[in-house]
């Protein structure tokens, strides 16, 4: 059967696309002559594993390398053998059917005792995390002190199924889904040996399609090729739009765009026939929403930094981004933000919905229903300026019928401080929590010239009030409460101690002086209580 990823696998080093930070230490390690005995390759499906641990066996065993050279020269009868699959050295067991402890005894164990008739012996265990937990004692002697002549490559593609003590004796490389850009040529490449005219948007279709994996990117090429009609006086293959839409699931960024836009006007029915048309025209909604999402990311990224939207330019033409140059200026970040948000949980959704684009239409009416952040600050000055309105003439009716206000140099009196000292400390509470527990045990000392003078127990309380922040928040809510700019000082008292406290019930708060006659017992027990106020504690018999 005719299948491209096995007629194009690669058979050297420079034919494997990606995982350059891997070929670079075996390559180095091939030219120096310092093979290790095991290697654990692990990472995602499809990504070149098994590939490379095929070349790797191959160019160790090259019968032409030169010493300073890695490729193997895939001419020798050695390179021949290995790329047919007949040389008996290199051995490759699937985990996955040969699970047992017997299995590792037979194929690996006593198969590594016998002497390779080429340079090495290569045990290439492909999902090895598959073997049973008597398997893996069974070979973990002999991976940790194996015949000079054996090398052992494991491969995985869940590496925490595997035991640390396996781990621990191996060299772990790490394998990376690869780029779009890198499936994107090797496909080039392949249509190109092939004879094939295709459209570089498909290309690009099938390499997003396939989410990193170079196999099923391959696969998905091979499929659409074998539905392709042969054309042209050369008799080349001629793939069309509509022979990659049978394959590939259909999405369309235009209307992703589109979208968008109507997300942005605040127009949800015209959004709702969007997604409805879509549904009708056969549209893949799981595709289109993923598209939706990466769209937005794309905006996102630009917004934080132009370079990082710009690796995204290889899925949009010339006019589309354009009109997502026009949308990324009109959304902020926070937007986009919620946008994401809000399409990430439909998409978890829509695979489960009876009513597969009921999901993202309602998420479609929240974000055109939802406020704007503009919306939001309009409302709430508004609001917050009605307020203050109502509150300066509340106030002003309060301090022309109080007789506590001094009208004298724009001053008020000390009484009246005193007075209204309890809405300071639940208005401070809005600003700084930790500061409110601060001003409730101080005790506002005097009044002279609109400078209050608060006075603490500890020299710790002082000091945090002086702190010029700290401080600005204290006289910016004192001139919200009593109308005028009063200034702050504070002194330390060691004699103060809070008889109560009145959290927001109204009450003022109570203080009295310690009484330093040696037979009064009741003032231990008064220090305690206020301490246990003061930092929350409680008496524990």
């Amino acid at each position: 059967m005719f299948t491209l990823y096995r007629k194009y696998r690669p058979q050297k080093f420079s034919e494997v696309v990606g995982q350059n930070h891997i070929k670079i230490i075996l390559q180095n390690e091939i030219e120096a002559n310092k093979i290790a005995h095991a290697y654990l390759f692990c990472g995602p499906r499809a990504v070149g594993k098994t590939t490379l641990a095929r070349v790797f066996a191959k160019a160790i065993n090259c019968q032409n390398r030169k010493d300073g050279e890695f490729e193997p020269c895939n001419k020798c009868n050695t390179c021949k053998d290995i790329t047919d699959g007949r040389n008996l050295d290199i051995i490759e067991i699937d985990a996955a059917s040969h699970t047992g402890v017997d299995n590792v005894r037979e194929n690996i164990i006593s198969n590594a005792r016998i002497a390779p008739t080429t340079k090495y012996k290569v045990f290439i265990i492909d999902e090895v995390h598959m073997l049973s937990i008597s398997s893996f004692n069974a070979l973990l002697k002999i991976i940790e002190e194996p015949p000079q002549y054996v090398v052992f490559i494991l491969c995985t593609t869940e590496i925490h199924k595997v035991p640390a003590t396996i781990i621990s004796r191996c060299q772990r490389f790490d394998f990376r889904r690869i780029n779009l850009e890198e499936i994107a040529k090797k496909l080039t490449f392949i249509v190109q040996s092939e004879n094939i005219k295709i459209n570089q948007e498909i290309i690009e279709k099938i390499s997003k399609q396939s989410e990193g994996h170079m196999r099923d990117a391959e696969s998905i090429l091979g499929q659409i090729l074998a539905i392709s009609e042969k054309a042209g006086s050369k008799g080349e293959r001629i793939i069309t739009n509509e022979a990659a839409d049978l394959v590939i699931p259909t999405s369309d960024l235009n209307e992703a765009i589109n979208l968008i836009e109507f997300y942005i006007k605040k127009d949800s029915a015209s959004a709702i026939s969007l997604i409805n048309k879509l549904v009708d025209s056969g549209i893949d909604l799981k595709l289109f929403t993923k598209d939706l999402i990466e769209l937005l990311r794309k905006i996102l990224l630009t917004k934080i930094n132009p370079a990082l939207g710009a690796r995204f330019s290889m899925q949009l033409n010339n006019q589309m981004e354009l009109k997502v140059s026009t949308i990324t200026a009109n959304l902020s970040i926070e937007k986009v933000l919620k946008f994401i948000d809000l399409l990430s949980l439909a998409l978890q959704e829509i695979k489960t919905s009876f009513i597969i684009q009921l999901p993202l239409e309602i998420v479609s009416v929240e974000i055109c229903s939802s406020p704007t952040s503009s919306d939001i600050n309009v409302k709430l000055s508004a609001q917050t300026k009605k307020n203050n309105e109502t509150n300066n003439m509340n106030e002003k009716e309060e301090l022309q019928n109080s007789k506590s206000v001094n009208l004298n140099n724009g001053s008020i009196n000390f009484k009246f401080i005193k007075e209204k000292w309890n809405e300071v400390l639940i208005m401070v509470k809005k600003y700084n929590h930790s500061l409110s527990f601060i001003l409730k045990v101080c005790e506002p000392k005097n009044l002279n010239d609109n400078e209050l003078c608060l006075a603490f127990k500890y020299k710790f309380h002082k000091e945090r009030v002086s702190d010029p922040q700290i401080k600005n928040i204290i006289e910016k809510i004192l001139e919200e409460v009593y109308g005028l700019k009063i200034k702050v000082t504070s002194i330390v008292d060691e004699n103060i101690i809070i008889a109560e406290n009145s959290q927001a019930s109204g009450e003022e708060n109570k203080y009295k002086k310690v009484d330093n006659s040696p037979t009064d017992n009741s003032k231990d027990v008064g220090v305690v209580d206020n301490m246990l106020k003061i930092f929350g504690g409680k008496i524990i018999n």
